[in-house]
Parts: C-alpha cells; sequence; structure tokens
C-alpha cells in the first residue's frame, strides 16, 4: 500500500469550503485535548475517554446555538479528527511521539475525509476529476495515473495551493537485479551532498541555489515593515499581509525543490545500487557547530536517509549503517593508517603511503569497505504495507 499526492485546482469557493473545513478539524482538535487534559484524573483508559469526549460533542455540542455552523460541515471531518487524536496519543504512551499539543491556524490547514460505510471504497477512474467523499468533485492539476480504489482522502494546503492524498491498496514489486551488487559507500557532507564510494557525485540542483539566494532577498527588503503583533494587538498593514502570502510561496517553492531533489537521488541510488552503506551521522550535534548549523540543516542528512530506508522495501535494496564512531574520513583505504584531519582540508594525503585523494571519497570507500562488526542493518519506521 502506498499514497498518492496530487494539487488540486480550485476556485474560490472551494478554496473557502476547504479552509472551513480544515478550521473545523482544527476545532474538534482542540476540543478533544481541552476536555481529555481536564480528564486526567479519571482512572479509565484513553480509548474510552476519547470515546466519551466524542459522544459528549455529538450528542450536546453539536446542538449548541453558538455551534450550528458545524452542522453544515462533513461529519466524516471531525471523526477523523477524533480517530487521529486517539492515535497521537496511543504513539504518546508507546513512547514513539509527544504529548498532544493544541494545533495552531498558522501551522498549516489539513483534514481528513473517507468513506460513510467503512466497508466500501472509492473508485478512481483515471481523469482530471476526483471525487472525495461527503465534500464533492473537484478538478486537479494532474490527471490521477491509473483505476484505483481508495477509501481516505487528506487535504492540505502548503501556501497557495492544496493538495490531495489517498492510499491505494497495490504493492510495487521490487526488481530481481541491481546494475551494481556490490557495496556502495555514501559520504555526506555540506560542499558536495554526497559522494559514493564509485566516484559518483551528487551536488545540490542550482535553482535551489537560486530560491533560496531570491528568499534572503525578500526578507531583507521587507526587514522594516509593520508586521504586526497579536499579543499588543497591532495589526499586520496590508503589505504586510502580501509579504507573508509571498514570503509563504517563496518558502515552499524552495521546500518543494529540496524535495524533488531528495526523492529523485534516493530513487535513483535504489535503483541501481543492491547494497548501499551510509554512515550513523550524529545530525543533532552537528548542528550545535553554529557556523555550519543552517548548512547542515538545509542539506536534509535525516530525510534522506529515512526514504533511502523506506524505499529499500520497493527497490529491493540492502540498506546498512556504519557505527557511528567509525574514523572512515581519518582512515587511509589503501593502506589503513589514521591519522587526523582538520575539516578544513579537503584533500587526504596519506602519511605512510603517501596516497592523494578527495577526502569524502576516501570516506565514501571506507564506508564501503567497512568491517562486518561495525555494520547495523536498518529497518525502516514505516513499512510499504502500513
Amino acid at each position: 500500500m502506498y499514497a498518492i499526492k496530487l494539487e488540486l485546482k480550485l476556485n474560490n469557493c472551494e478554496q473557502t469550503l476547504m479552509a472551513r473545513h480544515s478550521g473545523y478539524a482544527r476545532f474538534c482538535y482542540n476540543y478533544a485535548l481541552n476536555l481529555y487534559k481536564n480528564a486526567m484524573d479519571i482512572k479509565i483508559g484513553s480509548s474510552k475517554k476519547v470515546a466519551a469526549i466524542e459522544r459528549v460533542f455529538t450528542n450536546h455540542v453539536k446542538k449548541l446555538p453558538e455551534y450550528q455552523w458545524t452542522n453544515t460541515l462533513s461529519s466524516r471531518v471531525y471523526k477523523m479528527t477524533f480517530r487521529h487524536f486517539q492515535e497521537a496519543l496511543s504513539r504518546y504512551f508507546k513512547g514513539l511521539g509527544k504529548f498532544p499539543t493544541f494545533k495552531r491556524k498558522k501551522d498549516g490547514d489539513s483534514f481528513t475525509v473517507d468513506a460513510a460505510d467503512w466497508n466500501h471504497s472509492i473508485l478512481l477512474e483515471p481523469s482530471k476529476r476526483i471525487k472525495v467523499p461527503t465534500l464533492g468533485t473537484f478538478r486537479l492539476k494532474e490527471a490521477i495515473p491509473f483505476k484505483c480504489m481508495a477509501q481516505t482522502f487528506t487535504i492540505s494546503r502548503s501556501a497557495n495551493k492544496w493538495y490531495i492524498s489517498f492510499a491505494i491498496k497495490a504493492e510495487k514489486v521490487p526488481p530481481l537485479l541491481h546494475s551494481i551488487a556490490e557495496p556502495v559507500g555514501i559520504d555526506l557532507g555540506v560542499s558536495t551532498f554526497a559522494t559514493l564510494s564509485d566516484g559518483t557525485v551528487y551536488s545540490y540542483p542550482k535553482p535551489l541555489k537560486k530560491a533560496k539566494t531570491k528568499l534572503s532577498k525578500l526578507q531583507w527588503k521587507n526587514r522594516k515593515k509593520q508586521l504586526g503583533n497579536r499579543r499588543l494587538g497591532i495589526k499586520a498593514s496590508k503589505n504586510a499581509q502580501k509579504y507573508y502570502r509571498s514570503l509563504a510561496k517563496n518558502y515552499a517553492k524552495v521546500a518543494n525543490q529540496r524535495r524533488d531533489f531528495l526523492q529523485k537521488t534516493t530513487t535513483e541510488i535504489s535503483k541501481k545500487y543492491a547494497h548501499i552503506r551510509i554512515e550513523d551521522l550524529n545530525v543533532s550535534g552537528m548542528l550545535a557547530n553554529h557556523k555550519l548549523a543552517a548548512s547542515i540543516s538545509d542539506c536534509g542528512f535525516y530525510e534522506f536517509r529515512r526514504q533511502l530506508e523506506y524505499k529499500s522495501f520497493m527497490h529491493g535494496t540492502k540498506v546498512e549503517v556504519v557505527d557511528r564512531w567509525y574514523p572512515s574520513s581519518k582512515t587511509c583505504h589503501q593502506c589503513g593508517n589514521i591519522q587526523p584531519l582538520p575539516l578544513k582540508e579537503r584533500v587526504f594525503n596519506c602519511q605512510c603511503c603517501e596516497l592523494l585523494i578527495n577526502r569524502d571519497l576516501n570516506a565514501a570507500i571506507n564506508l564501503s569497505q567497512a568491517p562486518f562488526e561495525k555494520l547495523r542493518l536498518v529497518r525502516p519506521e514505516v513499512t510499504s504495507v502500513e
């Protein structure tokens, strides 16, 4: 099972409808969280508490005069919202996440709907129109690639664009053969994003650097605008509101370009190499260096590793993590000599065998040749079935 995400082509009325439903989902989530916190002293299971809160909302809150607007919106929205709240509590009690927090409007708009009949799925035809349960039929910027069945639909907003994502009951058959079967090491860096042990180099795309530069200039030009302060009761000016919209578009553009680069890079590596070895980087520790923190956080090292891990099931690859303390950069891959190597030195010059090689390529070769006791097979956080 995997998901498809497509952009919606909405008019003003449809955008208003989506915004109302996302606000409805946010209101229901915050209502459930508020009542749950007030009922913390009651010694019953969390699932029973959430079920009781949902009954109170259905039988009492929705009938109050001041909340009659909830009856004009889809009932599947609040049903799915209470289910998501229960899932967030389950993850917290299992130690997989933090305790749920109140949702804010500035954090983004999203909501989920499903078919009223849990045993019923919606047939989606390969066209530029999609039928969403209890909401209607909407246009798409891109056609659905093939005929499929879906049951749950999540609608979200990024900047000024609305997207719909849905899971389909299908499996991607992994390939039987890859172009290269030998282990390949991948060394991640700031100046060069990824260097492979066979000499392949992946650098950040130029459009991404251009978009980041444009974003910096936009922020500098608008640094003195009256942006508003909600705590002090100062409203944002009209030009400030335009700036916020423009800023959101630029941030979304940078995020989309970074996501596109990471997706294409990890897919290309997973299709080509059958055995991949990467270093277990301490990203949070690397961010402590204030001189490199911005560059390191912008690279997306964790997302690169996460995508390689979950794509191992889709492309039939074997991904291994090399121990964090393995000196891949300081070790000569030819003679095994270990010597200190400052970060400013980009060329590895072995003092024993006089080998002269790029430090990133030398580290990648050492990762591909790492001893067995330094390796650990990774398991993705979410499998293709989940």
